[in-house]
């Protein structure tokens, strides 16, 4: 599964600057508005964003006054999204998480969960809650 893992990453690295432009005014404000709604507490709300991409989706909640933290297992897009958003964004293979406990009030996961192999899917989605 690491060798997947890292084919998949490769491909997100060499295709970085496209999948940023491609996807840049992508609307996903009813995903976003579908997770905060179902976040019990006051806000702000401290968010992993994971698998970040190039970081639109920081931006997004960062600009609702949100603190997100942004994980993604593509060095490019890492770079990007720090570079974009100012946030901290974790340099992580989705398969290999450590991640602190207790520290996020919610996971955002805009189309990166199915990055990870049906196999491992019980054990990472354990990991992240």
């Amino acid at each position: 599964m690491d060798d997947t893992s890292a084919r998949t990453l490769a491909h997100y690295n060499q295709g970085a600057d496209s999948f940023r432009h491609g996807t840049q005014d992508h609307d996903v404000s009813q995903n976003i508005a579908a997770l905060l709604r179902h976040i019990e507490g006051t806000p702000p709300f401290t968010i992993l964003d994971f698998g970040c991409g190039p970081g639109r989706d920081l931006a997004a909640f960062k600009a609702m006054g949100h603190v997100p933290v942004g994980l993604e297992g593509a060095e490019k897009f890492v770079e990007m999204a720090r570079a974009a958003t100012g946030c901290e964004v974790l340099h992580q293979d989705f398969l290999h998480l450590d991640l602190p406990a207790g520290r996020f009030d919610g996971i955002y996961a805009n189309a990166s969960i199915f990055h990870v192999p049906s196999a491992e899917l019980p054990r990472v989605l354990g990991e992240l809650r």
